[in-house]
């Protein structure tokens, strides 16, 4: 046992010279594009072969006579059957070696590229958020402003409702998911601060169905469904006009649906403005399982929303 042990410890090092060649110089040559693929290959082949004699001159010269005090006979140092065996006993440790070392590179650049791919969503996220809270600061002060002009005694009150929101929009939406139920008061608070705005001329209703108020859902993905009602809707309409919207939520599947009214009478195709565009860009980075239809009639804007909040992705 112990000759045994010694001869294995000893013969190893041959086997460590290549290896760790290939390891710590061949391999981050090869990563870099320092050499040639080619001078590269050359150049292992020759330690292999300079490993190869020190594997038969061990074994001749120590092993054979030191360790096994020459029970086994000592073979020619070149004998082909013996190359052969150290072909075989180094290519197979050094091959093992290189191919853990290979899969653990592989596994770190698929792990660096997931960090990166996750970043640059994050980025995108949050640059997708970054426009929808000025749009929506952009819309309100333009209601703001609009009473201001009039002397309307609500401007103050439009202004205090507009701090909640915004003291909303600064905290929650920091967050990646929030309760379903905060995004609805935030809806209702919006929807209280434009009724004042349009008073009688306008009819709101907002009917939310929801049977988990504490479900997850991506903070402000339904806020500019809501504006793009009141601002190409209500803002542009002389007359009484209507926003109607509908909220559904029933075993993690929401159906939202936003309606209004519109006067300019034409059915063109939808050319969707910052607030969709950047809603619908959530959608895709957000979620994996949702529908979104624009409809635009004579009389009539329609949104239909249809997702699934157990779809939402992890980035």
């Amino acid at each position: 046992m112990w000759m045994a042990i010694v001869s294995a410890v000893v013969i190893n090092i041959p086997k460590l010279l290549l290896t760790y060649y290939i390891l710590l110089i061949s391999i981050p040559q090869i990563l870099k594009g320092e050499k040639k693929i080619g001078l590269n290959v050359l150049e292992i082949v020759i330690v292999y072969a300079l490993c190869i004699v020190l594997y038969r001159v061990i074994f001749n010269f120590y092993i054979y006579p030191v360790t096994y005090r020459n029970i086994i006979p000592t073979a020619p140092l070149f004998e082909g059957r013996r190359i052969l065996l150290g072909i075989m006993d180094i290519g197979f440790v050094t091959g093992a070696a290189v191919a853990l070392k290979l899969l653990r590179i592989q596994l770190t650049g698929k792990e660096r590229e997931k960090n990166l791919v996750k970043e640059k969503l994050e980025t995108e996220l949050k640059f997708l958020r970054n426009q929808t809270n000025p749009h929506f600061l952009f819309n309100t002060l333009n209601n703001i402003y609009a009473l201001a002009r009039k002397k309307s005694d609500d401007t103050a009150d439009v202004v205090m409702k507009l701090s909640k929101l915004l003291r909303f929009m600064l905290y929650e939406t920091q967050k990646t998911f929030i309760p379903i139920c905060d995004e609805v008061k935030m809806l209702s608070d919006y929807l209280e601060l434009e009724k004042i705005r349009y008073n009688q001329r306008l009819t709101i209703s907002f009917e939310p169905c929801i049977d988990d108020p504490a479900k997850s859902i991506a903070p402000l993905i339904l806020l500019p469904f809501v504006e793009n009602a009141f601002k190409h809707g209500a803002s542009e309409t002389r007359f009484d006009s209507f926003i109607h919207i509908h909220l559904k939520l029933l075993d993690g599947k929401l159906n939202f649906t936003v309606e209004n009214s519109k006067e300019n009478g034409d059915a063109q195709h939808v050319t969707e403005n910052i607030g969709l565009a950047n809603v619908r860009r959530q959608l895709e980075l957000m979620y994996g399982d949702y529908t979104l239809d624009v409809k635009n009639e004579l009389s009539t804007f329609t949104i239909k929303l249809m997702l699934n909040l157990n779809s939402h992705a992890k980035i």
